[in-house]
């Protein structure tokens, strides 16, 4: 089954702003205490995940949750 659009957008978001920061996925997954191999799915829309993880990734990138999420399409 092929990720929602949503996810991808959501992903590709979480991706740039990691790299802002200069991060690795590695680094990333480690700050946020997320499986790395599991942050690659982030990333790539494969997950739904939860608004915890969300939010946790959220403040260690100190990006704005609501940012993260505006404008997304509904699938």
């Amino acid at each position: 089954m092929e990720p929602a659009k949503t996810l991808k957008i959501l992903g590709e978001r979480i991706r740039r702003a990691r790299k802002k920061t200069g991060w690795s996925q590695e680094e990333l997954a480690f700050r946020t205490e997320i499986d790395r191999s599991y942050m690659g799915g982030i990333e790539r829309g494969q997950y739904n995940l939860s608004l915890s993880k969300l939010c946790t990734i959220a403040r260690v990138l100190k990006k704005d949750l609501g940012n993260l999420l505006r404008g997304l399409p509904d699938d």
